[in-house]
């Protein structure tokens, strides 16, 4: 999680992967930076008050010009 939490927050289950490496993984080559196991969907817990949010945390920290795709915002029910 990338934040401590405030009142009204609510965790989010992030899944996102890496279509470069995605890419060259399917002609059987690595990125030059980026490990192969970005090619698979990765999942992340967000701490966020909005599904927006958690969103935007995720896409600072794994920005679209490199090559990041978010695939899927999703909130978690705490038990």
């Amino acid at each position: 999680m990338e934040r401590t939490p405030h009142n009204g927050d609510h965790v989010f289950e992030v899944s996102i992967f890496n279509k470069e490496v995605r890419s060259l993984v399917k002609e059987n080559m690595s990125h030059d930076f980026f490990d192969d196991h970005w090619a698979d969907e990765q999942v992340r817990d967000v701490l966020a008050e909005t599904a927006d949010e958690a969103r935007k945390v995720v896409q600072k920290r794994f920005p679209s010009d490199d090559g990041f795709v978010i695939s899927s915002v999703k909130p978690l029910a705490l038990a």
